[in-house]
């Protein structure tokens, strides 16, 4: 039986990162850190490139435009949405994690889900640099792997 895996090492691939301007404070640390990770694994500054949306509402369809360049081997998709006292998380948050997912399935392409949704700031700023870890960070390292992997099987002898 034939056992799959990616490996984190993509020096010679492209990603898009699209990233919300909503909670900038947040999203900031998020860019910064799935940024950080690539370039720790070898991708180049000029192989990366960030695609800056106004919300988390407008994440998909920006993903969407990416994937149809057919240039990136992943696409990172960052942004954060905080429940606060307004309705407004139930009808952001949901239909953007739809969306991403969506993007993947139809293109084909991995999206790394890098979205924050969480109760409150606090919550958000433990999630992008603090205690949790930052999850910027986290979805750069998935997008890699995913990156990698979709290479390994459409080449199924390639070495990476």
């Amino acid at each position: 039986m034939a056992h799959h895996r990616g490996e984190l090492p993509a020096a010679s691939r492209r990603f898009a990162i699209v990233v919300s301007r909503f909670n900038e404070g947040i999203t900031d640390r998020l860019l910064a850190g799935a940024r950080a990770c690539l370039a720790e694994h070898g991708v180049r500054d000029e192989a990366v490139d960030v695609i800056s949306v106004p919300g988390a509402w407008e994440l998909p369809i920006a993903a969407d435009l990416a994937a149809r360049r057919g240039s990136y081997a992943a696409i990172l998709a960052l942004g954060c949405v905080i429940r606060g006292e307004t309705p407004h998380f139930d009808f952001v948050a949901g239909p953007a994690a739809d969306g991403l997912a969506r993007v993947a399935l139809d293109h084909g392409v991995p999206v790394a889900f890098g979205l924050l949704t969480t109760e409150d700031a606090a919550q958000a700023l433990e999630r992008a640099g603090g205690r949790h870890g930052n999850k910027g960070r986290d979805a750069a390292l998935a997008a890699l792997e995913l990156a990698d992997l979709a290479h390994r099987l459409e080449v199924p002898d390639a070495e990476a």
